[in-house]
């Protein structure tokens, strides 16, 4: 049977997002039995989840990678990706936020606005998403509505207002009121087949009053014609029609969030997806796209219609054991058909479209095409990673890639056996393929394998996945640091010089660098200051290269040098003996020697953590990050009697760190930590790190 076809209009691509634990898996559980793709609610727990299909999410209960599910509720096709919580799989809620037009953000009712929260409200900010929030278990005990509204309003946006306000409070909340169409709707078990119409309670009304009129109020304020109509009727005087138009004008600008809450297992469910449908974007809504063409680098738009030619970004890539690789990818405009061939515009390699699936987590079926504004995934693309623009063959596109951070953590890993040796680089390849926070390279030194991740947890699955997925075990070291290198002195000028004579022609290149230190997260800049021809223009970038491969490895203690601005502003060649060669080793020794002598200086990456502590444990928790060299940021009351702490430690004091803090606090404090920024490392520490690299 062939699959119907949504219009765009009637697609929505999105995002369920929020802090580790607030509820985001069952959530989409709820929706996905609420829509009939499941039979029954999976429990977390009990490892029964349709998206938290992989062993290791099962058996920790949290999602790991961003799993798309395609379900319909009401005319609408919905695309939803439930993305991980756990600030070590933070990419997976960046690059997925990249394809979606609108997000639904849960938050724990308990706790209200937590630290990932923050990080993911942010990442949803950046891309300019349009979300709904659903405050989630306000139905258990200690579970509040109007405490964790203010909780948004405190930390994220004064612009969040409810559209629906809950009826009872803790277990006995059994229904909620709508105010827009100022209807109750009710239920007896949380987990009843419908919702009943019922009166909106006498007690509540004073309540549904006062927050219907800051609803309408402020949906009216972005859209001048409803604000005209609203000036001259009153807020009695629009009808439903109208106020759904404005909340759905206001929420589509960004700056304006609906707010609904219930339980997420239960049959509230339905109007958190009556929202999104209401007023969430379609990929119509998404003004046209930008990119550039691969060869001219001129911009080129695409409209989201099928008319314009094909263009889509492929922002995930999994590898399954059925059927092997599989890259997820977002239409733009245009359509792709199975059997037809594609371009990959960033690599210019022409793939084929073998098989195209619409996914149900880690079930699939297939469909015939895919058209603009729709997620689905291909399988069995050869030369496609994440990022890459696939395009029409006659309209070549590349839109924006995604950027991923570097990953501050590295362990070295061997294999156990030989038969392990050629199946460990295999499974290393498919890993980092699928994760860009994953990064593989040899240590030519030690001969050793170093595998470089986001932190401890995040390499710890990947090497549980290595085990399963690919049966290799294998012997991993204790987790180490990325540190990095930079000056601290500017305008530091130094010659490099080589000259070789061996017989016959000779090596001659002769250059004079001026060093010195570029903004935090600049990165390295060249600048060519070269007048009069002293050193010929076909030398310039051997010199350059050779400064690059100089900044992989610094003086201090070996690691790559950051954030530095070298110009060339003299030197010297020979007629004969000058090459390409000599010019790249000269830059190499110029910026070396230039860097010895611009106070050079170890940087460490310094982590954001948060630590969530019951307020006995609170004067052991800050001890404890005080004697990590940490620096405490500040400390709130995040619920009754539980401290919210927020430090900056350097990653080296961090490791074992979850596993030291559950220990101390019997089990009832939580931590998570993202990686803030790099500092200079004191001197006592860096000595210690510099005479340790030198053994």
């Amino acid at each position: 049977m062939a699959e119907k076809k949504y219009p765009i209009e009637k697609i929505r691509n999105l995002g369920i997002i929020a802090h580790i634990d607030a509820g985001k898996t069952t959530t989409t559980e709820g929706i996905l039995y609420r829509t009939g793709l499941s039979h029954k609610i999976g429990a977390v727990h009990e490892g029964e989840t349709t998206t938290d299909w992989m062993a290791q999410e099962r058996e920790r209960g949290i999602t790991i990678v961003a799993a798309s599910v395609t379900c319909f509720w009401n005319g609408n096709q919905i695309n939803i990706i439930d993305t991980p919580g756990h600030i070590d799989f933070t990419v997976e809620v960046e690059r997925s936020l990249r394809v979606l037009d609108g997000a639904c953000v849960v938050f724990d009712g308990k706790m209200g606005v937590e630290s990932q929260s923050e990080t993911v409200w942010r990442q949803a900010d950046k891309y300019g998403v349009p979300r709904i929030c659903f405050i989630n278990k306000i139905n258990q005990t200690g579970g509040d509505f109007y405490k964790s509204l203010d909780s948004i309003h405190n930390r994220l946006s004064k612009r969040a207002f409810p559209v629906h306000l809950p009826i009872g409070f803790e277990q006995s909340i059994n229904g909620l009121v709508d105010l827009v169409e100022m209807k109750a709707y009710t239920y007896k078990e949380f987990a009843d087949k419908a919702l009943v119409e019922a009166e909106i309670p006498v007690d509540m009304m004073d309540q549904v009053k006062k927050y219907r009129s800051l609803l309408i109020e402020n949906a009216v304020a972005e859209d001048e014609a409803m604000l005209e109509k609203y000036f001259e009727v009153g807020e009695e005087g629009l009808t439903t029609d109208d106020i759904k138009q404005a909340i759905r004008t206001a929420t589509l600008s960004g700056s304006f969030f609906p707010v609904t809450g219930g339980d997420g297992r239960g049959v509230i469910v339905e109007k958190v997806l009556d929202l999104v449908n209401d007023y969430l974007p379609s990929p119509a809504d998404i003004s046209s796209t930008w990119g550039t063409h691969p060869k001219t680098g001129d911009k080129i738009e695409r409209h989201p219609t099928e008319s314009d030619p094909f263009a889509a970004l492929a922002f995930k890539i999994t590898t399954d054991p059925f059927v092997g690789k599989l890259a997820y990818f977002r239409v733009y405009s245009g359509k792709i058909v199975a059997g037809s061939y594609v371009l990959n515009s960033s690599t210019g390699e022409k793939e084929r479209v073998g098989r195209i699936v619409r996914l149900q987590a880690d079930k699939r079926a297939d469909v015939t095409e895919v058209g603009a504004g729709d997620i689905a995934a291909i399988v069995g693309l050869k030369g496609t990673t994440t990022g890459n623009t696939l395009s029409d063959l006659t309209s070549p596109i590349v839109l924006e890639s995604i950027t991923f951070p570097d990953p501050p953590v590295s362990i070295a890993i061997e294999p156990k056996t030989k038969s392990d040796q050629e199946r460990m680089g295999i499974a290393l390849q498919r890993l980092a393929e699928e994760d860009p926070t994953f990064q593989v390279k040899g240590d030519e030194e030690t001969g050793q394998t170093i595998i470089k991740g986001m932190g401890e947890l995040h390499l710890e699955i990947l090497v549980d996945r290595m085990k399963r997925e690919f049966n290799v075990e294998a012997n991993i070291g204790a987790p180490q640091v990325a540190y990095r290198e930079t000056v601290r002195k500017d305008g530091v000028e130094a010659q490099g010089k080589f000259i070789r004579q061996s017989g016959g022609r000779g090596q001659y290149g002769d250059v004079w660098l001026r060093i010195s230190q570029n903004e935090q997260g600049k990165g390295f800049e060249f600048i060519n200051s070269i007048k009069g021809g002293v050193v010929p223009t076909e030398y310039i970038t051997p010199v350059r290269n050779g400064v690059e491969e100089a900044l992989s490895n610094g003086v201090v203690a070996g690691y790559p040098v950051v954030d530095v601005k070298v110009e060339l502003y003299d030197g010297s060649y020979h007629e004969v003996d000058s090459n390409e060669m000599a010019f790249k080793a000269a830059g190499s020794i110029g910026f070396k020697e230039g860097m010895r002598k611009a106070s050079p200086t170890l940087l460490e990456p310094i982590m954001k953590v948060v630590v969530v502590t019951p307020e006995e444990f609170m004067g052991d928790v800050i001890g404890d990050l005080n004697s990590k060299r940490g620096r405490i940021e500040s400390m709130e009351d995040l619920a009754l009697g539980v401290k919210e702490i927020t430090a900056f430690v350097p990653l080296g004091e961090m490791f074992g760190y979850t596993t030291n803090l559950r220990s101390n606090t019997q089990g009832r404090a939580s931590s998570s930590m993202e990686l803030d920024h790099y500092a200079d490392v004191p001197g006592h520490v860096a000595d210690a790190i510099a005479a340790k690299n030198s053994k």
